[in-house]
């Protein structure tokens, strides 16, 4: 006869049982989604709210931190605590899958190849398999195509582009000429007296001395 702890299909489930009645949750293996049994009357009602705390099974045996819990259960109403648990597990072996490569149970939903009988992690759906391989191969083409292109083809890297006016200071949008005050935002000007590049922004040509700022 299977034992109180002796749950050996699943890695782990929730006690959700209370002091009107038991109902346990039972979690896949693999993905970790749960499965809720029907709630089970208690025929005693005992009025304990100590039967609110859940317990965990981790590979077929409570953890530490559970064992104090569940003996306070059994002195309250163990058996009938038991027999609810016993009766659940026989229903939930029923509708989770045990994959015969890894030993681990899931749920037939998300986890279960049917064709292979094994789970979809020792056996993958293929189908899902290349529906995934094809949006991936699509990203990276995508990336691809997009590296090509050339998104800069208008912006002049050669110019120093200037974000603020070097006469007002005023903030620019990298264009040639200022917005506020009309002033030339290039990196170079011309003299207007001797005509020889100069420096934007300079006051005075450094040339032939004209005054070329205010």
């Amino acid at each position: 006869m299977m034992g109180p702890v002796g749950i050996e299909f699943v890695r782990n489930h929730q006690d959700l049982s209370t002091d009107k009645g038991y109902q346990f949750k039972f979690f896949c293996d693999r993905c970790g989604n749960g499965w809720m049994s029907d709630f089970q009357v208690s025929a005693l009602g005992v009025g304990s709210s100590l039967l609110r705390a859940a317990g965990h099974v981790f590979g077929g045996i409570f953890g530490h931190a559970a064992q104090g819990g569940y003996e306070v259960r059994r002195a309250v109403q163990g058996k009938a605590h038991d027999d609810a648990l016993r009766k659940a597990v026989d229903v939930a072996r029923q509708r989770f899958k045990k994959c015969t490569r890894c030993g681990r149970w899931v749920c037939p939903e998300t986890c279960w190849n049917a064709s292979k009988g094994l789970c979809e992690e020792c056996a993958p759906d293929l189908m899902e398999e290349a529906a995934s391989a094809q949006a991936n191969a699509a990203k990276e083409q995508v990336i691809q195509k997009a590296r090509a292109r050339d998104y800069v083809a208008d912006v002049n890297v050669d110019e120093n582009i200037q974000m603020r006016c070097p006469a007002c200071n005023a903030q620019t949008q990298g264009g040639k000429f200022c917005p506020e005050c009309g002033g030339a935002l290039s990196a170079k000007t011309t003299c207007p007296a001797c005509r020889k590049e100069i420096k934007a922004g300079a006051k005075f040509c450094p040339e032939c001395g004209q005054k070329t700022g205010p």
